[in-house]
This record gives C-alpha cells, sequence and structure tokens, in this order.
C-alpha cells in the first residue's frame, strides 16, 4: 500500500513539474484562414508544443501591421507572418523587434480580382483604377508594387484591409481591384462573381526575395531564447507535417469556412512548400532597394546596415 502511495505521488511531482517547466509565449499570427497562417493552429491541434514543453496562447490579427504593433509594443512575444518591407521601416525607426526567421519567399499565392463584369482585364489596363493591398509594408503591398511597375501601370494602390471588406469594397463599386488569398474567393471564382486579372507569381523579380519573416520581441528574445527556438522547431515540424498528412487539409478546410476540395486546390495551386522555408533571410539587397523605392527608409542602406534585424535561432538541417 505505501508503495503504490508513493508511486502515486510520485507521478503527481513529476506531472506538477512538467507543468511549471512548460515555458509560455504569447503569439500574434497575420489573418485566420490563410494555409500558412495556420501552422500554429495546427500545431496546438496536434500536441506539438505541448510536446516540446510550450503553453503558446495565439491569436489572430487584421494582418501584418496589426502583428508588427503587437511585437513592438511587447504586447505578445512572437508575431507571425510580417511583410519583410514593414519590419525594416520600423527597425530602422528603433523598432525593438528582431527577424527569427524567413516565413515566406518568393510571391504565390496572392491574386487580385475584379467583378466579373468589369472591363478591366490586366493591370495594363487599370491607370487610373484603384487596387487593394492589405496594409502598408506588407508583402501585398511590396507583391502589388512589383506588378504595377512591371506592368507599366498608373493605378492607385489603396490599403483595404482585410480580405472579406476587400470583396465587399469591390462587389459594391467602392474599388476596382481587390487582392484576394486562396481559399478566400475560389468559390466566388468558380461561381464567375469575379476574374483574376493578375497573380502573384507574376512578380518574377521577388521569386528568390523573403517577402514575410516572422518577428520577436528584443526583450523576449533575450530573456527567452530557447522557447522562441523551440517555437521555431515546432513550426518547422509543423510545416513538414502539414504537407504529409491530410488532416492538416481537414484543420484548413474548417478554418476557412470552405469544402475539403476548395482547401486542397489553394495549397496544391498557390503554396509550393519550398516557398515556407524557415532557415534564411533571402535575397535582402532587393528588398533594400524596394524598401527605398518604396519609401520604407529615407535613405540606402546595405544588408549590413540592417544586421542587427536579423537574428535566425533556427536552421534546419535540410
Amino acid at each position: 500500500m505505501l508503495t503504490r502511495i508513493l508511486i502515486t505521488l510520485g507521478m503527481i511531482a513529476a506531472a506538477a513539474s512538467t507543468a511549471v517547466a512548460a515555458d509560455s509565449l504569447k503569439v500574434a499570427v497575420s489573418q485566420r484562414g490563410f494555409w500558412d497562417s495556420s501552422f500554429v493552429e495546427f500545431a496546438q491541434k496536434e500536441g506539438f508544443f505541448k510536446e516540446a514543453g510550450l503553453d503558446v496562447e495565439f491569436f489572430y490579427t487584421d494582418g501584418g501591421a496589426a502583428t508588427l504593433q503587437t511585437v513592438t509594443s511587447a504586447s505578445v512575444d512572437i508575431g507571425m507572418s510580417n511583410g519583410l518591407l514593414g519590419a525594416i521601416g520600423a527597425y530602422v525607426k528603433g523598432a525593438p523587434i528582431r527577424a527569427v526567421s524567413a516565413q515566406m519567399t518568393g510571391a504565390h499565392e496572392l491574386f487580385w480580382y475584379v467583378k466579373a463584369d468589369s472591363k478591366l482585364r490586366s493591370l495594363k489596363d487599370a491607370d487610373d483604377k484603384t487596387v487593394a493591398f492589405s496594409s502598408p509594408g506588407s508583402s501585398s503591398n511590396l507583391i502589388l508594387l512589383s506588378l504595377l511597375k512591371r506592368a507599366n501601370s498608373k493605378a492607385k494602390p489603396v490599403a483595404t484591409g482585410g480580405l472579406p471588406a476587400t470583396l465587399t469594397q469591390v462587389m459594391t463599386g467602392q474599388i476596382d481591384i481587390g487582392w484576394a488569398v486562396p481559399p478566400f474567393a475560389l468559390k466566388e471564382l468558380q461561381e464567375k462573381q469575379i476574374a483574376i486579372i493578375a497573380r502573384a507569381n507574376e512578380a518574377i523579380d521577388l521569386k528568390d526575395q523573403t517577402i514575410r519573416v516572422n518577428l520577436a520581441n528584443v526583450e523576449t528574445l533575450k530573456s527567452r531564447r530557447d522557447a522562441i527556438t523551440r517555437f521555431m522547431r515546432v513550426y518547422d515540424r509543423t510545416i513538414e507535417w502539414s504537407y504529409a498528412d491530410p488532416r492538416a487539409i481537414d484543420y484548413f478546410a474548417e478554418a476557412a469556412k470552405v469544402p475539403r476540395a476548395i482547401a486542397k486546390q489553394a495549397v496544391d495551386e498557390f503554396y509550393p512548400k519550398a516557398a515556407l522555408q524557415i532557415g534564411e533571410i533571402r535575397g535582402l539587397e532587393l528588398t533594400l532597394k524596394d524598401a527605398l523605392q518604396y519609401k520604407f527608409i529615407a535613405a540606402p542602406a546595405t544588408p549590413a546596415d540592417i544586421a542587427g534585424l536579423l537574428d535566425i535561432v533556427y536552421k534546419p538541417a535540410r
């Protein structure tokens, strides 16, 4: 009897010790319903964070600008899916942030659309028309500017925020060209309510550039670097799992509130796995040229000038 009691007490003590050992992290994720913004949620559902000794509290924001603000203000420890242009602009102004990993390299998933009855069929036709992006400094901002430059278009970029609000503005004639990320708007596309006039992958000058990064607050990184490193290990593990386990598509369809077939189409056609590498910020010199051209920085800069922004905590061996 005494032996059983001691074993039970030992199990309780071990469980308590595990609970105490779990490191807490608060995480902001840009926009729910995108495949690449879903990995934190997938990891939580599959218990990957718990296995790594992490207690992760996460929530979604309206986009990269809002996420960046939460990291800058130390409201969260980590901010996922931030436009690199916006991060650079904030860093040179003194924001206490560090890019702890790449998030998206190359331009792939975004597209721009019009109402089906619109006469516009390309950005070349869109001089003086309004064209949407999410927020200043976001990847949608960078990709749109690149597309307009490539098309020699004088369309007027307008920050419209999230996807549902943008679709409403397009359908009610408040804006001429909307932006979207699959699976959002694929249903409207199939029903021929809208037509695509530009895709992100047409911005070929961005194909080797990292356009989004994951950020950490400086103080958190100093005090809990090990926890953030474990978080990024889990994040990388989850990306690998997501492309191998069909449950990921089920979770994605549920979160995006679309049929599974549309969710799978979105992943297969718009999200190449290689673009989600986290270990390297690529094409930084080109990004800095873009930052200057689009006025996110006031003077020319080299990678050495912003070296302090980059602090990659985990580089997968593969």
